[in-house]
């Protein structure tokens, strides 16, 4: 199948599904929407298997997409007939439409995952922030000053337009240390000793005191608002995910509350692809992830082969909305309530 066939078929699956949301006959869905999403899911797997590289981690990240979708569109007309719209209109979005509402919203929730994103290569940086909008989800994200695939850094003014816009739909937005310094262990004299990944001393041991190491968190804030306007949450997150009680306290002392990441909340996107597929990493998630767990995922990961966002970050928001499951930023997380409110 050419190009071209398999996204007429796509066409012809979507239109009928955003009729069906937008007209009285969408309370009248019947499973007839499901298998039409999945003969289009088969057609967009039949072209991304047709494509190589990038263009083809795409298109069957938009296949997941629609195939998620097809199982919404079956589990709603199965439970009530007229939910079964929402989870067609859904198909739209896989397609690249604009959807009238997030796939299967839920009027009462299951319970809540905490979506938050680590700056890197930001190769998904446009993806990620795309999805988010069309599921119309808030996550949290965590700033560090990476080199990217454009050749600039995260922090760099050409990333204020991407940052700002995160910034007006309402993310929340912590700090990841300036030069992304992971901790090596604590040293002489109250000193921590870190290892920087950017920056004029990447890949160098610095010894820093628990007020410089402060410092570096804080950098991200006066850049962000130097960027933005605006400044950060009262949030971060160490490279790494590597704390001392002496860096926990450190970064408190300068009003900046820890945040790391629930067991079932890990991604896998810095693992070898071939030891981690992609579809281990998705079926992991789907099965493990419950209420209140903060997931993290990041912008783009150098090292691996198979990017993971392309793949799997739609299938796992659309996965976990049909498990009834909704989303929200770190400043609704009960653990940070008091944090946010003391900077209120």
């Amino acid at each position: 199948m050419n190009a071209a066939a398999a996204l007429t078929l796509l066409a012809l699956a979507a239109t009928p599904a955003v009729q069906a949301a937008d007209s009285a006959k969408a309370a009248n869905a019947t499973n007839s929407d499901a298998r039409e999403l999945n003969d289009a899911a088969r057609a967009a797997n039949a072209h991304a298997r047709s494509l190589n590289g990038p263009a083809r981690r795409a298109a069957e990240a938009k296949a997941a997409g629609i195939a998620a979708a097809a199982a919404a569109a079956a589990t709603a007309a199965s439970a009530a007939p007229a939910a079964s719209a929402v989870a067609v209109a859904s198909v739209a979005a896989g397609a690249g439409a604009k959807p009238q509402a997030a796939v299967l919203r839920h009027s009462a929730c299951k319970g809540t995952i905490y979506l938050t994103f680590d700056t890197g290569s930001q190769s998904q940086a446009a993806l990620i922030a795309d999805t988010l909008n069309r599921h119309q989800i808030k996550a949290t994200f965590f700033l560090a000053n990476e080199k990217t695939i454009n050749g600039d850094y995260s922090l760099d003014p050409s990333w204020s337009a991407y940052w700002k816009a995160r910034v007006a739909e309402g993310h929340a937005i912590g700090s990841h240390t300036f030069d992304h310094d992971v901790l090596v262990k604590d040293g002489a004299d109250g000193a921590l000793q870190v290892k920087p990944g950017f920056g004029a001393q990447a890949g160098k041991l610095r010894s820093l005191t628990p007020a410089q190491y402060c410092e570096e968190i804080k950098r991200v804030d006066q850049r962000f608002v130097e960027l933005t306007g605006k400044h950060l949450d009262p949030i971060w997150r160490a490279p790494a995910g590597r704390t001392t009680p002496r860096s926990l306290a450190a970064a408190q002392a300068c009003g900046y509350a820890h945040v790391g990441w629930a067991p079932a909340g890990f991604s896998g996107d810095e693992l070898s692809s071939t030891a981690y597929p992609n579809a281990v990493l998705l079926q992991k998630s789907l099965r493990d992830l419950r209420d209140g767990d903060i997931f993290v995922a990041h912008m783009g990961i150098w090292s691996r082969k198979d990017a993971w966002a392309p793949a799997n970050l739609e299938p796992l928001i659309s996965g976990l909305e049909q498990k009834g499951y909704c989303f929200a930023t770190l400043r609704e997380h009960p653990d940070y309530l008091s944090q946010f409110n003391k900077h209120k």
